[in-house]
């Protein structure tokens, strides 16, 4: 496996188990805590994980909120399309709260 499929792999786990050790992620990918840290390091720059000091090598966890191949809004679209929203009613504000429903999960995930 390489690099690319572990840290993918990574991703994908963490996004179902939300949170998880670095020595439980090394021994389940079969490489070094330090190759984890290094994995999750490389993740950490394209997807929201905060990294946790404690017993047992630490831990990574998902922020809250984010799950893997969702779109999400950037903070600027959301801002725009909810200043928007504010002057729609009926059909059009259901569509608006739809794309939101859709895109975005609140209002502090972009």
């Amino acid at each position: 496996m390489s690099a690319n499929e572990r840290r993918m792999k990574i991703i994908e786990v963490l996004c179902i188990r939300r949170q998880d050790t670095m020595s439980n992620l090394a021994a389940e990918f079969k490489v070094s805590i330090g190759t984890i840290r290094n994995d999750i390091n490389a993740l950490s720059l394209s997807y929201p994980l905060e990294t946790i000091r404690g017993r047992y090598c630490g831990g990574v966890r998902v922020m809250k909120g984010y799950h893997l191949n969702r779109k999400y809004l950037k903070p600027q679209q959301y801002e725009l399309l909810e200043r928007l929203s504010k002057k729609l009613y009926g059909n059009d504000l259901a569509v608006m709260q739809s794309i939101f429903k859709d895109f975005v999960l609140n209002k502090n995930t972009g």
